[in-house]
């Protein structure tokens, strides 16, 4: 997670909701910080955009979506 962190505090455009955001997505599942490491490590221009897009494209990201006790109907 250090690494992780070293790697969000890097990204020129960084803000805090973004920090935090990441930090709970990587959180679900250890996995995610790895995968993220290695992404940030290989783009180390990246932006705040590039990694919302990353993440947004991994296959397990909408699986902690709201649940159907959560959606709001009508």
């Amino acid at each position: 997670m250090v690494e992780l962190i070293k790697n969000l505090i890097g990204i020129s455009d960084i803000y805090d909701d973004f920090v935090y955001g990441v930090i709970s997505y990587a959180m679900k599942n250890p996995a995610h910080i790895k995968v993220l490491n290695d992404y940030m490590n290989d783009n180390p221009d990246v932006t705040t955009s590039d990694v919302v897009r990353f993440i947004s494209m991994q296959p397990d990201f909408h699986d902690y979506s709201a649940n159907a006790e959560h959606v709001m109907v009508g």
